[in-house]
Parts: C-alpha cells; sequence; structure tokens
C-alpha cells in the first residue's frame, strides 16, 4: 500500500502542474487533486502517489479565505500520512501587501505546531533567481519585469524580506548566497541562529539550481516549506536517502488519448500575449471581447460556432490582451468583473467543445485553468512528462480521462501552443 511522503498544497492550478512536474522529474508519483476531496474515498494508496498536490484558487481571493482553503488541504494532506508538506506559491511571488502568502504560512505554521519556515519562489530554469533577498526576472528585477503592471497582484518592490514582512507578524530574515555557497551544514547553522533571534519565516536566495538542492537538502527536517516550483528539486532526493521512495521510472508514463484539441487562453502576461501571436500568424483563432461578453452579446456561442467551422483542425480561442488594453477594459468593467466574465466565457466554451468531441485542451493562464478544469468536471490529475519547464503533461484521472496542459500565464516558449499539443498528441 502506498503512502504518500510529501502533501503540497498550491495557490493556483498552474502552479500545482508546475509543482507535480517538478517532482515527477524527480522519480516521485504525482497526483494533483483539483480543490481539497470531499471525502476520503480519494487516497494516496488509491491514486498510487508519492506525493499529492492540492490545487486551491487561493492566489487573490481575501486572505482569510485563502488560510482557511489551505488549513483545510493540510488536514486532508495530514490524514493521507504526509511526512513534510510545501506551500507552493509564484515564481514572482503574486501576492499583495495584505497577503495572501504570509498569512497562510503563519497558519501552516500554527496547524503543524512549527515554529520556523523557508521562503523561496527562486526558478533558475525559467529566470527566476534570488540575490541578497531581491527577486530577479531575467537581468531585471522583479518591479521591472512586467510584473508591476499585473492587474491582481502589481508586484513594485522586488525586495522579498521586505514584501513578505509587509504581510506577517512574524520576524522575516535572510539566508543570503553567501552562506548556501558554503552547503547544508552552513543552511542548517544559519537557521540554527535565526530561530534564536525570533525569526519564523527566512526568504532563501538561489541563482541556479544547484542552489535549490543545497536548500533541499538542507531542509529535511522541516516539517513546512514554503515556495515556487524550484524548492521541490531537492526533495525527493531525501526521501530517497531515508529509503522511503520507491523508484519509479515510469513516474512520467500517461495512456495516449484520442480526440480533437483546442487551445484556450485567458492569461495577459507577456509571454502568453507572445505565444498568442506565434500562433495567429498562422493558425486560426478567435477572440473573447470582455466588452461584448459585458453587453450579452452571444460571443461563447460564436466560438464555438468557430471551431466546429474547423472540424478537426485546432483552434486557438483567446482573451490576451496587452496591459493597456487590461487596464482599458478593467476601467470600464471593473477588475474583478473583468476577469470573471473572461474566464467563466473560456469555462463554458470548453465545456461545450468536451461534449462535441474535444479530449485534448492546451490552456494558458493560472486563472482561466482553475476555471476551465471546474467547468470540466476534472477532480484529479496525474502527472506526466515536461512540455516546457514548469509545464507537464497532464491526464484527468476518471471514466472518461482527457489530456490537459495548464501553462501559467508567464511560463512557455513563443511555440509553446504547438508543442504542448505534440506532446497531448503523442503521449504513450
Amino acid at each position: 500500500m502506498t503512502k504518500a511522503l510529501l502533501g503540497c498544497i498550491a495557490d493556483d492550478f498552474t502552479g500545482a502542474t508546475d509543482l507535480a512536474n517538478m517532482l515527477v522529474r524527480g522519480g516521485m508519483r504525482a497526483v494533483q487533486t483539483i480543490g481539497v476531496p470531499a471525502s476520503d474515498t480519494t487516497t494516496a494508496a488509491d491514486l498510487e502517489a508519492d506525493a499529492l498536490i492540492v490545487a486551491l484558487k487561493s492566489r487573490t481571493i481575501p486572505a482569510e479565505e485563502a488560510v482557511a482553503q489551505s488549513l483545510a488541504a493540510l488536514e486532508w494532506l495530514r490524514a493521507q500520512g504526509c511526512q513534510q508538506f510545501l506551500f507552493k506559491y509564484c515564481s514572482t511571488f503574486d501576492s499583495t501587501d495584505k497577503g495572501n502568502i504570509g498569512p497562510v504560512a503563519d497558519a501552516l505554521l500554527d496547524a503543524l505546531g512549527e515554529d520556523f519556515t523557508l521562503a523561496c519562489p527562486a526558478f533558475p530554469e525559467n529566470g527566476r533567481t534570488i540575490f541578497r533577498g531581491n527577486l530577479f526576472v531575467g537581468d531585471v528585477l522583479l518591479s521591472e519585469s512586467g510584473m508591476q503592471n499585473h492587474p491582481l497582484t502589481p508586484m513594485t518592490d522586488p525586495n522579498l524580506v521586505r514584501v513578505l514582512q509587509r504581510q506577517t507578524k512574524s520576524k522575516v530574515g535572510l539566508i543570503a548566497y553567501d552562506v548556501i555557497a558554503k552547503g547544508p551544514q552552513a543552511v542548517r547553522d544559519r537557521i540554527a541562529v535565526l530561530r534564536k533571534e525570533g525569526v519564523r519565516m527566512a526568504i532563501a536566495d538561489a541563482v541556479s539550481d544547484a542552489d535549490l538542492y543545497v536548500l533541499g537538502e538542507a531542509c529535511a527536517d522541516l516539517k513546512l516549506i514554503t515556495g515556487g516550483s524550484g524548492i521541490a528539486l531537492g526533495l525527493p532526493n531525501n526521501f530517497r536517502a531515508a529509503n522511503l521512495l520507491t523508484e519509479a521510472g515510469h513516474a512520467s508514463e500517461l495512456p495516449r488519448i484520442e480526440g480533437k484539441s483546442v487551445v484556450l487562453a485567458g492569461s495577459a502576461s507577456k509571454a502568453t500575449n507572445e505565444q498568442v501571436v506565434e500562433w495567429r500568424a498562422t493558425k486560426p483563432s478567435f477572440r473573447i471581447d470582455p466588452l461584448a461578453l459585458s453587453r450579452g452579446e452571444p460571443v461563447v456561442e460564436k466560438a464555438v460556432e468557430f471551431a466546429a467551422k474547423h472540424g478537426d483542425e485546432t483552434v486557438l480561442i483567446y482573451a490576451t490582451s496587452t496591459p493597456d488594453e487590461v487596464k482599458a477594459v478593467q476601467k470600464e468593467l471593473g477588475v474583478d468583473r473583468a476577469g470573471h466574465l473572461v474566464e467563466q466565457a473560456l469555462a463554458s466554451i470548453a465545456s461545450r467543445l468536451r461534449d462535441a468531441g474535444v479530449r485534448k485542451f492546451v490552456v494558458a493562464g493560472g486563472e482561466t485553468s482553475g476555471a476551465v478544469v471546474q467547468a470540466l468536471g476534472v477532480k484529479s490529475l496525474r502527472i506526466g512528462a515536461q512540455i516546457d519547464p514548469g509545464v507537464p503533461a497532464t491526464q484527468s484521472i476518471g471514466e472518461e480521462p482527457l489530456a490537459l496542459a495548464l501553462k501559467s500565464g508567464n511560463f512557455g516558449t513563443k511555440d509553446f501552443f504547438v508543442k504542448a499539443l505534440n506532446s497531448l498528441d503523442g503521449a504513450a
């Protein structure tokens, strides 16, 4: 009988698949649930999982709601026998001065009876690095990366010690690169010093995957770790060293699913904008207009008709816009209403296309992915091979499985949509 070793709580859907991808690469069989399972009928033993990832949609909801959902996820994961827990958030630390990263981390520490945790959103493979507590995206500070224009969580301060300290009453410290360069024991020694100083959370520098492996090894005894998916790089080796992890060379294998495909894009990020432009240059696409949705026009019906008109050819249905276009729409409709209209439209389109025979979905945007998988009735996902850094192929678990590639807005190369479709078509 399989007992899960690592229990993870992710604050959005694509972040959860990003994390699961990292764990599968490390040889852990990973299953992602969509929300907290309603009962004990879904267990680690049933799913044959070494790692369980509960995907929430809690990144931008009120902090008290995010805390409640995260604690419910923790309770379920503890019931599955998990020995260590990871709170996963975005590699760009998406949050506001009110949270939700700090409040959730505080609540999880309290629930576990722990006095210290690490905070490291670094993901060097995707250009997210931390030095002296400052988060870089590529060669520029977070506050100059485009994230300062994010419609829900504008990141205008690159110093994560300051950002996190504004979200929590706990004392926040730093584990600097100089310490990490000396290896796992130096990190453990630094943690001991920080604990004596009353520090409850510490931002950890990381500029390479090697740093993340050091941090992973150093944190083997921490009950709770927080960060981006990169921090999970070193965790499988800890379980392997303790003879708890069964080698699973087939961890990423998924069966092939037949059926039509569609690409749905709701993210307004720079990367997704580039991916939409790349697709539209040579392939059919249909644009969702939030203002038309607000006027009650039959936008969903027209999108479904557009897809049907193209038969078996894959189409892109998108609401992706430039930052200026997004601001104009939000000014007229309000931030929440604009986002909700787009998410619900794409979710409704996904549901109708599923009924029309579509079985493979490529979805861009964390909020959009969450709305789509809920509309499709997906309760859990088995994680397959990586498509691009941070984005794996996945399949729903159930009688009529669907193939899905759920992408965070900022992830993926320009030709990601084509690569994802090829990956879903070739799963075997």
